[in-house]
């Protein structure tokens, strides 16, 4: 997938908080060596290494454009080039943060444990995925996918997905000596018009836009827009409620 870093940026705050609750379950870890999994434009890559001023802390990710926005800041952080699912580590790390990456990837069963198995001794997977996938942003975009003007053309394209909590709890267990898991729902306010549709314009919908010429991406989206104001009408105040729902973990191996 191709992003779009100020697309993404127009809600850091909100994202930012998610990162700072990940990083909350950290309390008490003292990392030498950090690698941010998915790192982005690196907004939270440089507060692991605010936390840490003394440690190794490398960020990676897949795309370009988001490593070039992360690198034109200038950091002691190294940015590194690489796809996930993928991704080994040269030496091993003492933390693996990913914070709302890893559910863009298949195959969780396979990929956490691999996760794990690169950490040092007493090292620590700290994870924060987007578990709303039952929400009306998403099941609006998916019934508009199901349609027949955009079944064809959209055929296969995939928003991400996470399994049950006690699924991770049952695949994570064996690899660790210390699981912290739970799910939180956020009451988000987003401000200005057609919030909710720049928020999911800026992650969820990017693997369909891909998939788009312009002339239909600008019908798919203006669709979708007009359907998601009806299910998140923007109050008086010009913001809108947009409840989500979140998953952290913490797995010490």
């Amino acid at each position: 997938m191709t992003w779009n870093p100020d697309r993404y940026l127009k809600f850091a705050d909100a994202r930012k908080a998610l990162a700072l609750h990940l990083l909350a379950l950290l309390d008490g870890q003292l990392p030498s060596a950090i690698v941010d999994l998915g790192c982005g434009t690196g907004n939270i890559t440089r507060l692991l290494a605010e936390r840490w001023p003394a440690a190794r802390v490398i960020g990676i990710d897949s795309d370009a454009a988001m490593l070039a926005k992360a690198a034109a800041t200038p950091s002691t952080i190294h940015w590194q080039r690489a796809e996930i699912g993928s991704w080994r580590a040269d030496f091993p790390p003492d933390l693996i943060f990913s914070n709302a990456v890893l559910h863009w990837l298949d195959g969780h069963p396979h990929l956490l444990p691999t996760l794990l198995g690169q950490l040092a001794a007493g090292g620590v997977l700290a994870v924060q995925m987007p578990a709303n996938f039952s929400a009306p942003s998403h099941r609006i975009l998916l019934d508009l996918v199901a349609e027949a003007r955009w079944r064809h053309m959209l055929s296969g394209v995939r928003m991400g997905s996470v399994l049950p909590p006690a699924d991770y709890h049952q695949l994570l267990m064996p690899h660790c000596r210390h699981l912290e898991l739970c799910e939180t729902t956020y009451w988000q306010l987003l401000s200005g018009d057609d919030a909710v549709f720049g928020w999911m314009k800026g992650t969820t919908l990017v693997p369909y836009l891909e998939r788009l010429g312009v002339a239909a991406g600008e019908e798919f989206l203006g669709e979708y827009r007009q359907r998601l104001r009806i299910a998140y009408p923007q109050q008086a105040d010009a913001q809108t409620p947009f409840p989500f729902k979140r998953m952290f973990f913490v797995a010490q191996r």
